[in-house]
C-alpha cells in the first residue's frame, strides 16, 4: 500500500469515524440579530452622537457611561459603540424641505417622502451637482460616517466622501 492512495486513506478514516458521534456545538442564541441593548441606553448614545462635528471616542464614551450611570443604566462596552455606531438612527429629512439642487439628486422620490440623512449624502455625492454635494458636507458627522460605509459609489463620488470625511476629521 502506498502512502499516496487517497482512495484508501479515505476509507480507513471513514472505518475510523463511522461509529464517532458529532459533538455538540454551542446552541445559537435564541435572540440573535436583535439587540440586546436596552432602548434607554441607545437613546442615551443616539443623544451623544447628534451632534455637528464627531466627539473624540474617550469623551464620548465617558459622556454616555456617566449619563447611563446617573439614570441607573449600564453603559455599553466601546465594542458595541462603535458597532452600533453604523445602525444608530439619523436624522430624517422631507424631500420638500430641501434645497431644490438636493431635491433634483433625488430624482426618484416624491416630495412628502422621508429620507434618511446618510441616504441624502449618498444620493447627493453620487447623482447632484455641486450645490448639492455641498449640501450633503454639511450633514452631521453620524450620517457622513454611515454614508461611506454603504456599497454603491462611483469612483469620483467614494473620493468627495473621503475627502469630506478627512476634512471635517471623521
Amino acid at each position: 500500500m502506498s502512502f499516496f492512495n487517497l482512495v484508501a486513506s479515505l476509507e480507513r478514516a471513514e472505518e475510523r469515524l463511522k461509529g464517532a458521534t458529532k459533538a455538540a456545538g454551542r446552541r445559537p442564541r435564541s435572540d440573535r440579530g436583535t439587540r440586546r441593548i436596552d432602548a434607554r441606553t441607545l437613546a442615551v448614545l443616539v443623544e451623544a452622537c447628534a451632534g455637528y462635528d464627531r466627539p473624540a471616542m474617550p469623551e464620548l464614551l465617558a459622556g454616555v457611561a456617566e449619563i447611563c450611570r446617573d439614570k441607573g443604566l449600564t453603559p455599553p462596552s466601546r465594542a458595541s459603540v462603535y458597532k452600533l455606531l453604523s445602525t444608530l438612527p439619523p436624522p430624517r429629512f422631507t424631500v420638500a424641505g430641501l434645497p431644490p439642487s438636493v431635491r433634483h439628486a433625488l430624482y426618484n422620490l416624491t416630495d412628502d417622502s422621508d429620507v434618511p440623512a446618510h441616504q441624502l449624502a449618498f444620493y447627493c455625492f453620487n447623482y447632484g451637482d455641486l450645490a448639492a454635494t455641498s449640501f450633503a458636507a454639511g450633514l452631521p458627522w453620524l450620517a457622513l460616517y454611515q454614508a461611506a460605509r454603504m456599497p454603491g459609489y462611483r469612483s469620483r463620488s467614494r473620493g468627495l466622501v473621503e475627502a469630506v470625511l478627512r476634512a471635517r476629521g471623521i
